[in-house]
């Protein structure tokens, strides 16, 4: 079905799934539902801030009062 006619056709047939939009049989985008898409950017999140944690683990620790704060 062609995207320019049916966008939403197009998004559909991918049941929820990335559909894979081609130029002369090549990949040209990606079409990802917004939950997927959603779900995709916390994960990637989640590995930076993983990466940071990971970092700063034999960091020196700092004592702190919470009444100080």
């Amino acid at each position: 079905m062609p995207l320019k006619k049916s966008p939403m056709d197009t998004v559909l047939a991918g049941k929820g799934e990335p559909v894979a939009i081609l130029n002369r049989n090549t990949p040209a985008f990606y079409c990802v539902p917004a939950d997927l898409y959603e779900t995709m950017m916390e994960q990637l999140e989640d590995l930076e801030l993983n990466k940071i944690a990971d970092a700063r683990a034999n960091q020196k620790r700092i004592r702190v009062n919470i009444d100080d704060l």
